[in-house]
């Protein structure tokens, strides 16, 4: 019998060795530059804009326009770079070893294989519609496809101007830079879904913007983040040929159609089942057969992403800022950081965002209904190319609503480590939480040191939260003091252990997220061409859930130069 298992375990050793290759190690070839295989399905199977020039335009019945990057540099330097993300294109990294490597990825420099574009696209703009908008400085390199036949769009922000820049340069600042490439890393490694970075490069050139809107532009150094997504378009994307209405119409159709075809192919051929057909609710008992239409399905699944990110990012304490249209991926991903902010101090009303700051329209506890608002756009959209009848994209909007609940009550559920959601236990939490300004990273990371024992004093009840309960007066301990105790009782019930709720929580709330004084530290160095900072911020947010002990500088709460001017509030076109 020993010989019989012996000769099992040699054959699935060798088998195991050879999927891994010869020297045991993973066989899956690493690529050099020129070996990327590019397919360029966007350009090939959509209308693009006859003229090339960058000159500011209305672009007509068109999704896109070629367009080769322009940016200047002068001894371009690769500040940053993602191993994960070089690992989704099979790129060797010791490509970016190469000295051309900076020249390429800032555009001064053709990619082999490349067919660069900017893409068309309209929006919502705070709640106004804004015509054209379109990328003013992003150009799309193409697509990439790795060896599982996964298509990753390259592109590279602050390329230069395209005929979507208005009255901008087309350039991008290393400010905005850092903030981008170091969020869209952050935010993966948090869990949700989101557009990814690449690399980021120093052009060596300087660009002017007037950072605070008071006349005062000073020069800062450039720079472009290449970033990577499956998919970079946005409900925008088709709102604008809907807009423009007539034989524009069929543009909705034929992107919508391109879109499910590559992006969503499970709803192509679905079969009649009753499982996706629902009943609306509505007197005349009628149904919504998501079968019979591909669209309205497609329309349901849209909605249930956005809804299932935004729940996210309640989780996180993550603001966008700028939840325009134009800013939201119809593939459900966080895209386009530019003034975002984690909370802090937990308040409900922050937006990160200076432009927004008269109405708040896009603050923290707005972003569920600002996610409805935008989904009822792309709905209407669909329903003007009639694609969706009124019924469907009514549906489609009562899904977004379920399932952003549905999310969100399971993961504040997970943060407080219950096993059912108790909506009365974290709605004081969170009360009490924005009357006392709580740290809300910290608080939930430090709820999971509190023992589910009903016996402890009351006296010792906030000792495992002091670090968090900051200069809280008799009034405010008795709230705390009666608040834990209650959520102690809950625990005592639940027949968890503490060491395994512990462990659960731990994994559901980060110790280290990217706060603004983080990112504006590693600016600061950057600025000086010292980049180990940068780097160093990105290892730390790779794995925001783990104790990773020396890095707890990185979880500090704020200091007191945190909070001028510039640091933790930006415009949205900076």
């Amino acid at each position: 019998m020993e010989s019989a298992a012996v000769t099992v375990d040699s054959v699935a050793d060798k088998l195991k060795k050879q999927s891994l290759g010869n020297d045991g190690s993973n066989s899956k070839r690493m690529l050099k530059l020129e070996e990327l295989n590019w397919d360029h399905s966007f350009v090939r199977e959509l209308p693009a804009d006859p003229r090339t020039d960058t000159i500011p335009r209305e672009v007509l019945h068109a999704c896109y326009t070629k367009m080769l990057p322009s940016v200047e540099v002068e001894n371009p330097q690769l500040v940053v770079w993602s191993e994960s993300v070089a690992e989704l294109l099979e790129l060797d990294p010791k490509e970016f070893e190469r000295p051309d490597f900076p020249l390429l990825f800032s555009g001064a420099s053709p990619l082999v294989g490349a067919v660069p574009y900017a893409q068309n696209y309209g929006g919502h703009q705070f709640g106004m519609w804004a015509g054209q908008l379109g990328d003013g400085r992003a150009i799309t390199l193409g697509e990439v496809l790795n060896s599982k036949s996964e298509r990753w769009e390259l592109q590279l922000k602050g390329a230069g101007k395209t005929p979507y820049s208005r009255f901008a340069d087309g350039l991008a600042v290393l400010r905005s830079s850092i903030r981008e490439f170091l969020c869209s890393e952050a935010m993966h490694s948090l869990g949700i879904p989101t557009t990814r970075a690449l690399c980021l490069v120093m052009t060596g050139k300087d660009v002017s913007r007037d950072m605070f809107y008071d006349g005062n532009p000073k020069d800062e150094p450039g720079a472009i983040v290449c970033r990577v997504a499956e998919s970079f378009l946005r409900f925008g994307s088709y709102q604008l040929h809907a807009f423009r209405g007539k034989e524009d119409l069929e543009i909705v159709r034929t992107l919508a159609d391109y879109t499910i075809r590559l992006h969503f192919p499970h709803l192509e051929n679905m079969s009649k089942s009753e499982s996706i057909s629902f009943s609306t609710g509505e007197e005349d008992d009628s149904v919504v057969d998501l079968t019979s239409n591909k669209y309205a399905a497609w329309a349901v699944e849209v909605a249930e992403r956005t809804a299932s990110t935004i729940a996210r990012w309640q989780g996180v304490g993550f603001t966008h800022g700028v939840m325009n249209t134009d800013n939201m991926s119809v593939l459900g991903l966080t895209i386009d950081y530019g003034p975002f902010g984690f909370l802090d101090a937990f308040d409900p009303s922050f937006t990160p965002n200076t432009t927004d700051l008269p109405g708040r329209r896009y603050c923290f506890a707005n972003q569920p209904d600002i996610g409805l608002w935008n989904v009822a756009q792309f709905a209407t959209t669909l329903s003007t190319a009639q694609l969706l009848n009124d019924k469907e994209a009514n549906y489609a909007m009562e899904r977004y609503g379920i399932k952003f609940m549905d999310d969100y009550q399971a993961i504040m559920t997970k943060k407080l480590g219950l096993v059912k959601y108790n909506k009365h236990m974290i709605g004081e939490l969170l009360k009490n939480m924005a009357v006392d300004k709580v740290d809300y990273t910290n608080f939930f990371r430090l709820l999971s040191n509190i023992k589910a024992d009903p016996t402890i004093p009351d006296k010792q009840l906030l000792i495992p939260l002091k670090a968090a309960l900051l200069d809280i007066g008799q009034e405010r301990k008795e709230a705390w003091t009666s608040w834990v105790k209650s959520y102690i009782q809950e625990l005592s019930t639940s027949g968890v252990s503490d060491d395994e709720r512990k462990a659960s929580m731990n994994s559901v709330n980060p110790k280290y997220i990217l706060r603004n004084y983080l990112c504006q530290s590693a600016i600061d160095a950057a600025e000086q061409e010292d980049f180990g900072e940068v780097r160093q911020l990105l290892k730390v947010m790779q794995r925001p859930f783990d104790e990773q002990p020396g890095m707890e500088k990185y979880a500090r709460l704020p200091p007191a130069w945190a909070y001028r001017p510039g640091v933790g509030m930006l415009s949205c076109s900076s």
